[in-house]
């Protein structure tokens, strides 16, 4: 499955497929109050960012993306730390879920943030009604940090320290 699975810079091109993961409802309901604004932010390129496609044996089935939460510049996460990185992931297509894919795509994503020699821990907000997210992100290394609200969603951060993340 992995050997398959890879991430690619997600373009312009993606568009369509981005908005309608993004109307979807497995997606609506553990992102219910975001707006994207793909058809601007696709074609963006901040030093700050990374927006990704995952794809299997070519097609697309998720999206990540990484951010410097210090640099990020609408300030989401408030005032934090140097060196850290935050994450967002869904998988596009409801039969995409359950199927190990997310697992291998944090993975990918982990690497990818702990590739860099400063980044001292990632972050990651799920909605604090998500339980299923909450043991998702336990099994790979994360711990709470505790509630916090952002906008109008009731968080549960998540944090990874370096040294306690695994590479598999």
């Amino acid at each position: 499955m992995s050997a398959n699975l890879r991430l690619r810079p997600a373009t312009p091109s993606d568009l369509g497929t981005l908005q309608r993961w993004d109307e979807a409802p497995h997606v609506v309901e553990s992102d219910p109050n975001d707006d994207w604004n793909w058809e601007v932010e696709l074609a963006r390129k901040p030093e700050w960012r990374e927006q990704l496609m995952a794809e299997l044996g070519g097609q697309p089935i998720g999206f990540i993306q990484i951010i410097d939460p210090a640099r990020e510049e609408t300030h989401y996460w408030g005032d934090t730390e140097a060196n850290l990185r935050a994450i967002d992931i869904w998988i596009g297509e409801e039969h995409d879920l359950s199927k190990g894919y997310g697992t291998v795509m944090m993975r990918l994503a982990l690497a990818r943030c702990f590739s860099e020699p400063a980044v001292t821990a990632v972050i990651i907000d799920p909605l604090a009604s998500n339980t299923r997210a909450h043991r998702f992100y336990e099994r790979l290394g994360f711990r709470p940090v505790g509630p916090r609200r952002f906008g109008d969603d009731d968080c549960l951060v998540f944090r990874l320290e370096r040294r306690d993340w695994h590479p598999s």
